[in-house]
């Protein structure tokens, strides 16, 4: 249905062609010929299942395009169907119903004139009374047309109810035809098969529906998206009470019923509850599989821990006559002391800040065990870590996933307990970024036979995903750590890694004028407190000052990394301008929010195992091809095709997140620090941004976010109970 919102204009017209669509958010280009205006109307928004020559009412609003002009922006939008003879006989006959061509609907049209578009949708059986249509083409027509019709429908009924209609391909994939008796008969089905967005579009029908807001089915679908809001902040778990309180303060919900859904999840075992009490409030509740995940990780290495070692016997001697004839190295007695503990026990934790030699104890200690003719595997949790890896050590390293055999088409790891890694030890680089989920994945696939070393900077950000594994591994004090703390001589004179060590400690980074007037330093500091001076700034270093000082490629070589997406100094809108400096070509397709051109940097947003391409991986556009709707991305030493509706996996890589950026290392890196990001401003956060860059680091901002990071040693509090299962103390609550 029409809005009748008198802000927006209304057209009709038939729709000439569509220059775009998505076909997994509906997003649609196209050209509406409306009577009177010589030219057409470019309309712009979510559409489905509408093709060239079918007469539309749009409602919308407009806006101007700085390229293609003026344009409507759809808010609403009918099809009109023919209703004279004529009118019906030009509709089908132009091939819009496939199985109907013109003769076909000549026919039709014959037999049941200005009924004939009726007959198709309510009595579908009568076609067997058209000359030439038999059983099988009337079945073929009448699937053609519920499908023509299908995604209309459930669009028209989206709108009616005020959800985004950009919703309408993910519910259709889910439902099918059965999409809007399903949202109609149990809207909070969606809650469960939607995650994040999924319980808002149930809560927006079932009230437009009229149903009761303290109906059951709504009161479960809340907690759950409380416990996935939770995970995507971090936690493993949350405490019953808050639960409580967030479910009556946002969503209107008194105690008791709260607690009635509580009990019945948990009883069905889609949540799991660990008491202190009989009170549900005095509770910490999981989501299952996060409470096996975390349970499983705790159980798994006590068992390593219960079982002995062989252990290998090392003296330093032994070690350091190993490591000069393998790697041609000396060690440290530091160094040296580590790998006679790492290889006393089946699992240990090696950890430090940069500089301090990790990579060089991950070659040694790959060196001995092979010396001794044992098989490892060297592993990160990412493609780009990985890879990092394979290049420092001169060995072969995968991301964790691969290690395990994840099956993407049926989302399951082939390594588990009864069918493990087939390796003595297992190496783990940059374990600070796995996750609760992905550790019990792995630590169960590692034989009880094997040694598992995990190497990882416990002062970087934690893992995306739920859970501080690493640092509660460490703290537990129950599997033996060892520290490197020297800093190397190499190390020791970098302004970078002598600041990042300084940052660590909460102390203000040294900032040293260049010896070269001609030349940049290593690290320094532009102090601005505009937040949209600090943008111009950063076009003027990217575009100019840091090629013209140090030749680099200003694409390739400099990475910008943002606190936060939103505002002037955030991921969006650098993008955006940082691309209309440094990638001049005007021609560009849009998808997915963005703007991509030949010759941009993008990264992957999510694993793709077909594709071979990793979250995190940064490439760039080759060519992009409009006829065939394929856009092709350089990675590395090869080529990756992409189909237009595949592009929500992309996204412009001028500027990236600090969180996206771990695991890897860029020559240049430039940091903006303003008050408005003092959410995200902390030690951690800047820690893990400095030490990305290798031979510039610059931070551009006001001293007062500087500083705000520097005090700020609190990260954002993370529920998680594995180190106290680990110490074998019960659940505490809040």
């Amino acid at each position: 249905m029409l809005t009748d919102d008198y802000h927006l204009t209304i057209i009709e017209g038939y729709l000439e062609n569509i220059s775009y669509f998505n076909e997994e958010t509906h997003y649609t280009v196209a050209k509406i010929r409306t009577p009177g205006i010589d030219n057409p109307v470019t309309v712009v928004g979510f559409m489905a299942a509408v093709s060239p020559g079918e007469t539309l009412k749009i409602a919308g609003s407009w806006e101007t395009h700085p390229k293609y002009g003026e344009q409507l922006r759809i808010k609403t939008f009918e099809v009109t169907l023919p209703a004279t003879v004529e009118g019906i006989k030009k509709y089908l006959g132009s091939g819009i119903i496939k199985g109907i061509g013109p003769s076909a609907a000549s026919k039709m049209v014959d037999c049941f004139g200005p009924l004939t578009l009726e007959i198709i949708e309510k009595h579908p059986e009568r076609l067997f009374e058209v000359s030439g249509i038999g059983k099988a083409k009337a079945a073929s027509i009448t699937e053609a047309w519920q499908n023509h019709h299908l995604v209309r429908s459930l669009m028209n009924f989206l709108q009616d109810m005020g959800v985004k209609t950009s919703f309408s391909g993910k519910i259709l994939k889910l439902y099918g035809e059965n999409a809007v008796k399903i949202l109609t008969d149990n809207p909070y089905r969606v809650a469960n098969d939607i995650p994040g967005a999924g319980f808002y579009i149930a809560d927006v029908i079932a009230r437009k529906l009229g149903l009761s807001h303290d109906k059951p089915e709504r009161i479960r679908a809340c907690i759950l998206h409380l416990l996935e809001q939770g995970t995507n902040d971090g936690h493993v778990f949350l405490y019953g009470n808050k639960i409580i309180e967030k479910c009556k303060d946002i969503f209107e919900i008194e105690y008791d019923s709260v607690l009635d859904g509580m009990d019945y999840l948990s009883e069905s075992g889609e949540i799991f509850i660990e008491k202190n009490s009989e009170h549900f409030e005095n509770c910490e509740v999981y989501l299952k599989e996060l409470y096996l995940a975390e349970k499983g990780i705790a159980d798994r290495l006590l068992s390593y821990l219960s079982v002995p070692l062989a252990g290998i016997s090392l003296h330093s001697d032994d070690i350091t006559q190993k490591i000069q004839k393998k790697l041609a190295i000396k060690l440290s007695q530091e160094q040296i002391n580590v790998i006679k503990g790492v290889f006393s026990h089946r699992v240990a934790i090696i950890t430090g800040g940069p500089g301090t030699g990790k990579t060089t104890l991950i070659r040694s200690v790959a060196a001995i065990f092979e010396s001794f003719g044992n098989k490892i595997e060297l592993a990160a949790p990412t493609g780009r870590a990985a890879r990092r890896l394979a290049e420092v050590t001169g060995r072969k390293a995968q991301t964790i996933h691969r290690l395990l055999g994840y099956n993407a088409i049926d989302r399951f790891f082939d390594k588990d307990q009864d069918n493990p890694i087939e390796a003595d030890a297992v190496i783990i680089d940059e374990a600070s970024m796995v996750d609760t989920l992905l550790m019990y994945s792995l630590i169960r696939a590692v034989s009880l036979s094997s040694v598992l070393i995990l190497v990882g900077d416990i002062f970087q950000l934690p893992s995306v995903g739920p859970g501080n594994v690493l640092s509660d591994l460490i703290t537990c004090e129950k599997i033996p750590v060892f520290y490197l703390s020297k800093i190397y001589r190499q190390a020791d004179e970098s302004p970078i890694i002598i600041n990042a060590h300084r940052v660590r400690h909460g102390e203000f980074p040294v900032f040293k004028e260049p010896d070269d007037p001609g030349s940049i330093s290593e690290f320094y500091f532009i102090e601005q407190n505009k937040s949209e001076r600090i943008a111009s700034l950063i076009l003027e270093l990217c575009e100019k000052t840091i090629p013209r000082f140090c030749g680099c490629n200003p694409v390739e070589d400099i990475q910008v990394l943002a606190p936060m997406h939103k505002g002037v100094a955030g991921t969006i809108y650098l993008n955006q301008v940082l691309q209309k400096i440094l990638n001049p070509n005007s021609a560009f397709i849009e998808a997915a929010g963005s703007r991509f051109k030949e010759g941009d940097k993008v990264m992957h947003l999510r694993n793709n195992y077909q594709k071979e391409v990793f979250n995190g991986d940064i490439g760039f556009i080759d060519s992009i091809d409009e006829k065939k709707k394929e856009l092709l991305v350089h990675y590395y030493d090869r080529a990756v095709s992409y189909d237009f509706e595949e592009l929500d996996e992309l996204s412009p890589a001028y500027a990236i997140s600090v969180h996206k950026s771990q695991g890897s290392e860029y020559p240049v890196v430039i940091i903006p620090l303003v008050t408005e990001h003092y959410m995200l401003l902390q030690r951690n956060l800047l820690y893990t941004a400095i030490t990305r860059g290798t031979k510039i680091v610059i931070l551009i901002g006001s001293k007062k976010a500087l500083n705000i990071a520097l005090k700020n040693d609190k990260p954002r509090e993370r529920l998680s109970g594995l180190k106290n299962r680990l110490n074998g103390i019960k659940p505490t609550s809040l």
